[in-house]
């Protein structure tokens, strides 16, 4: 069984990237991609919140869970999910919104990256 994923970098500044899982079975995984990228954070937060992926450490789980949480400004807990996406030792390959492939860790590392930058552009 192969996990598909598809990752696409949405608008905000803050939301380097939300991910939907697809299965080829019937299983699938709603890591809340259509409320995230309908800019529904609060909604997205509490599907995460009762994921089984935080339980499983699944990193499309964690990169979506860091973005809604960087949209509200929580950054700590947004940093928190992207480096538990970093060192899950769960890892697979998402596939971006331009169509191309990227290791789900690379994904959180840039994830964590664009969170860093935004937050120290604020401080100036």
């Amino acid at each position: 069984m192969r996990k598909t994923l598809v990752l696409a970098v949405l608008a905000a500044a803050i939301s380097p990237a939300a991910a939907i899982a697809a299965d080829t079975d019937a299983d699938r995984v709603d890591v809340a991609y259509e409320a995230l990228s309908e800019g529904r954070t609060a909604e997205a937060i509490a599907k995460l919140d009762r994921s089984e992926g935080i339980q499983t450490s699944d990193p499309a789980t964690l990169i979506n869970l860091g973005t809604a949480y960087a949209r509200q400004g929580r950054l700590t807990e947004a940093r928190d999910m992207f480096t538990a996406a970093m060192n899950s030792q769960d890892h697979y390959y998402l596939e971006l919104a331009d169509g191309s492939w990227v290791d789900s860790r690379k994904a959180a590392r840039a994830a964590l990256k664009n969170l860093e930058k935004d937050a120290s552009i604020a401080l100036r």
